[in-house]
C-alpha cells in the first residue's frame, strides 16, 4: 500500500504479468486486424498467405477499399451524419450547461437525472422508439392534413436525430463539468468594467469552455460513427458504415474490412494524437 516500501518479487512479476495481459487484451485483437488488412488471402483470418495491397488499391480481380464504391459512399455518409450530430450535440449540450448551472428553477435536479435516461436505454430499445414514434407522427400529419414527413421515415434525418438523443446527454456532462469550475467573477469583472453579455460570452466563457467543446466534439463524432444499435434501427436506403459493413459480414467477410478498420484506426490515433497535443498546458487557452 506504501509505494516506497519494497515489494516481493512474486508481487513485482504479478505486476508485469497483470499488464501485459491487460494491454494484449485490449489491443491485440487491433493488431491482428491491422496486419490481415495485408494479408494475400480471400478471407480476413489466419493463416498469412504472403504480403499485398490488394485489398486497399484493387488488383486482379480484387476490388480494393479505395475503388469500392459503395464502401466509400457509406464512409462519407457516416461523415455527414457524425458532423451533423456532433454540431447538434455540442450546441445543444452547451445551451445544457448554462441551463444547468447558470439558472434555479423549480425541478432542475429532477430534469437532471432525467437527462442521463438515454444512456442507460439500450440502442436497439432507443432506436425502436424513435422510429415507432417519428412514424406515428408522420402517419397522424398524413392522414390529417395530407403531409408528407418523409425526415420522420427511415433514413439519415432520423439516424441524425436517433443518435443526437443520448450523445448530447455526454456533450452536456462533458461541457457542465468544465463550467462548474469556472470562476464567474471574472464576469461580473468585466460586466463592472461596461461589457455586454456577448462580449463576456465571447471573450472570457467560451475560450475558458474551449477545452471541454472540443473534447465533447471529439467524443460526440467518434460516437457517432461508431454506432450500431440504433442507426440499424433507423437507417433507409443510405447505409452509414456501421452498417454496411455488418451487412458485408454476413454476406462473407474479405481483408477489405480489414483494411476499413485498420484506416478507422489510424484516423481516430491521429485525432486522439491532435487532441493531446492541443491540450498541452504550453497550448492550451485558458483564461487567466
Amino acid at each position: 500500500m506504501i509505494a516506497s516500501l519494497p515489494r516481493p518479487l512474486w508481487l513485482r512479476a504479478s505486476t508485469v504479468v497483470y499488464g501485459l495481459a491487460f494491454f494484449a487484451f485490449l489491443f491485440l485483437p487491433l493488431v491482428v486486424v491491422a496486419v490481415f488488412a495485408f494479408n494475400d488471402a480471400p478471407y480476413p483470418a489466419p493463416p498469412w498467405r504472403g504480403f499485398t495491397l490488394d485489398w486497399f488499391v484493387g488488383h486482379t480481380g480484387r476490388t480494393g477499399l479505395f475503388a469500392d464504391a459503395a464502401l466509400l459512399g457509406s464512409l462519407w455518409t457516416s461523415v455527414v451524419v457524425a458532423c451533423w450530430v456532433t454540431i447538434l450535440s455540442v450546441l445543444v449540450g452547451t445551451a445544457n450547461a448554462f441551463l444547468i448551472e447558470r439558472t434555479q428553477f423549480r425541478g432542475k435536479q429532477a430534469l437532471s437525472l432525467l437527462m442521463l435516461a438515454p444512456l442507460v436505454i439500450p440502442g436497439v430499445i432507443l432506436g425502436i422508439s424513435i422510429l415507432a414514434f417519428a412514424s406515428r407522427i408522420a402517419n397522424l400529419a398524413d392522414d390529417l392534413w395530407g403531409l408528407e414527413l418523409e425526415f420522420l421515415r427511415p433514413g439519415l434525418p432520423l439516424v441524425v436525430l436517433g443518435q443526437f438523443s443520448y450523445i448530447v446527454s455526454i456533450a452536456t456532462l462533458t461541457i457542465t463539468a468544465r463550467l462548474k469550475r469556472f470562476d464567474v467573477t471574472l464576469e461580473e469583472a468585466a460586466y463592472n468594467l461596461g461589457a455586454s453579455r456577448l462580449a463576456v460570452l465571447w471573450t472570457i466563457t467560451l475560450p475558458y469552455l474551449k477545452p471541454a467543446l472540443i473534447g465533447s466534439a471529439a467524443i460526440s463524432f467518434l460516437m457517432s460513427f461508431e454506432n450500431f444499435n440504433t442507426t440499424l434501427m433507423l437507417v433507409g436506403s443510405d447505409s452509414p458504415l456501421t452498417v454496411m459493413m455488418y451487412g458485408r459480414m454476413r454476406e462473407g467477410a474479405t481483408p477489405v474490412l480489414n483494411a476499413v478498420s485498420l484506416l478507422l484506426m489510424v484516423a481516430s490515433a491521429v485525432l486522439a494524437l491532435t487532441m493531446m497535443r492541443g491540450n498541452k498546458p504550453g497550448t492550451s487557452n485558458n483564461t487567466h
